[in-house]
């Protein structure tokens, strides 16, 4: 919607990437953005009818953002099963976007409300609502500032108690800024994105805005059934068990993927 490991390779002493089980090169080619594809390791149930905006695991427990007018909502999901185990309505007046947990708090944006909730991350009791200028899209954190998409091409990096922006980046591609970063997901030092519309993720450098590669998820779900608005969006990493997860807007299953070399 609108919204390290570090190795040493022996001779070019260049930063290698681990997921699930995939080393990669994180440096940017050559010529431009390295494009990656994807293989699917599992698949598990997904709702539907959840209009994702914002996907996210916290020590093995995954958290769904959904969307649409009187349908949005702030979910503790089963990964194994795809069953709501608990479930936050928001307002039929606000449109939820994306989540992101840090620490004891789940994060939730909203899209043109310019307004965002805090929930406590074992209850999802509403800890605190905040005002924030523009939409809101895509929400993940680097450990330290929450990072912010708005459909545009910047990110924006607000600290996480004051919610006051401490810096913007420009997202580009070869000089070319890619607009329409929608939700995001931190994984293993660099800012993934998914862009509205698009079967895609952008991975994307928090040093330099630059896209370092592009990986491209156009064969994962192809059925005929497939809406306009079933786009792709909702990538979370679990940190702990170093896996990717990648979903949709309706999609019926979501899916564990492993990037395989270009």
């Amino acid at each position: 919607m609108r919204r390290r490991r570090l190795a040493l390779c022996t001779l070019a002493l260049l930063p290698v990437l681990t997921i699930a089980g995939l080393v990669f090169w994180a440096a940017r080619g050559a010529d431009g953005p390295v494009q990656w594809t994807a293989r699917v390791v599992a698949t598990f149930p997904h709702d539907p009818s959840a209009f994702t905006q914002g996907l996210t695991i916290d020590r093995g427990q995954l958290y769904e953002g959904t969307g649409r007018y009187g349908n949005s909502s702030i979910r503790r999901v089963s990964l194994d099963t795809g069953q709501i185990e608990q479930i936050m309505p928001l307002p039929p007046t606000y449109f939820g976007e994306g989540i992101t947990v840090l620490g004891s708090r789940v994060y939730q944006l909203t899209w043109q409300n310019e307004t965002g909730v805090i929930y406590d991350l074992e209850s999802l009791r509403i800890l605190q609502v905040f005002e924030y200028e523009g939409e809101g899209w895509g929400l993940t954190h680097d450990g330290r500032y929450l990072i912010v998409s708005n459909g545009s091409d910047r990110l924006q990096f607000w600290d996480p108690d004051s919610l006051t922006i401490v810096r913007q980046l420009t997202v580009q591609d070869r000089g070319t800024p890619v607009t329409r970063l929608n939700e995001l997901e931190y994984v293993q030092g660099e800012i993934w994105a998914n862009v509205w519309y698009q079967d895609r993720i952008a991975r994307i450098s928090p040093a330099t805005g630059d896209v370092l590669g592009w990986v491209d998820l156009s064969g994962l779900y192809t059925e005929p059934t497939r809406g306009a608005e079933d786009v792709l969006n909702g990538i979370a990493y679990d940190r702990d068990a170093d896996r990717v997860f990648v979903t949709g807007k309706n999609w019926p299953r979501l899916y564990e993927i492993e990037l395989t070399s270009p």
